[in-house]
């Protein structure tokens, strides 16, 4: 299990907190207003009331001991580089920062943030990668050059197994997983078979993906 302090709770931070609770993780949800850490108080494991420009109240919390911090305060952004470097001299092993533009990202990133994301900019290029691809069903970055991609089975694919199609050597993908309806085959066998209506979840560089939309 995978312990994390989400700091800032608007609607960002609020649904990512709720969302890691609902998928097992131990969360302590801290905002500076009583009435936002209220309103997840029921949703997550812990949520305090408390200002995270405070190392002290950080180091009271026991931050040092979580395995990730999300600071999910993107519009400050003198708050957000006083609340990463006490996560940083605190210790806090991976340190996920919400950005508002390319600059607040570039400061963060400096200042030793793990991960900095700007959330609109992030979903705006997988909804136009989606958008531009008439059979992308979704699509996941992983990073700069890699992702997970979400598309119908090929034709050429269809009643092949997956060690005949031999994409990895060919393509340079990885098939993760196989959707049908509501089943999930995930890390499915060599020989499985695949059918009509099958979705592939397929991961792999931008380039890779790029082919394997063209089937």
């Amino acid at each position: 299990m995978k312990f994390y302090v989400v700091i800032g709770l608007g609607r960002f931070g609020s649904a990512l907190a709720r969302q890691l609770c609902k998928l097992g993780a131990e969360v302590l949800a801290l905002d500076v207003k009583g009435d936002l850490v209220q309103q997840v108080a029921n949703d997550v494991t812990h949520a305090v009331v408390g200002d995270a420009q405070d190392k002290e109240v950080l180091r009271a919390l026991g931050v040092r001991n979580m395995d990730c911090a999300v600071i999910a305060i993107g519009d400050n952004l003198a708050a957000s580089v006083l609340i990463t470097m006490n996560l940083k001299e605190l210790g806090v092993p991976y340190i996920v920062c919400k950005a508002h533009d390319e600059t607040h990202r570039k400061v963060l990133e400096k200042l030793g943030a793990n991960r900095v994301i700007i959330p609109e900019y992030e979903y705006a290029q997988r909804l136009a990668r989606t958008l531009n691809s008439h059979n992308v069903l979704d699509y996941i970055e992983l990073s700069e050059d890699y992702g997970i991609l979400e598309v119908p089975a090929p034709k050429s694919w269809i009643g092949k197994c997956i060690n005949e199609l031999n994409v990895r050597a060919k393509l340079g993908v990885n098939i993760i997983a196989v959707e049908n309806g509501d089943k999930t085959n995930v890390s499915p066998a060599a020989d499985y078979r695949i059918q009509e209506g099958d979705v592939m979840v397929v991961l792999g560089d931008s380039y890779a993906l790029s082919r394997v939309q063209k089937l």
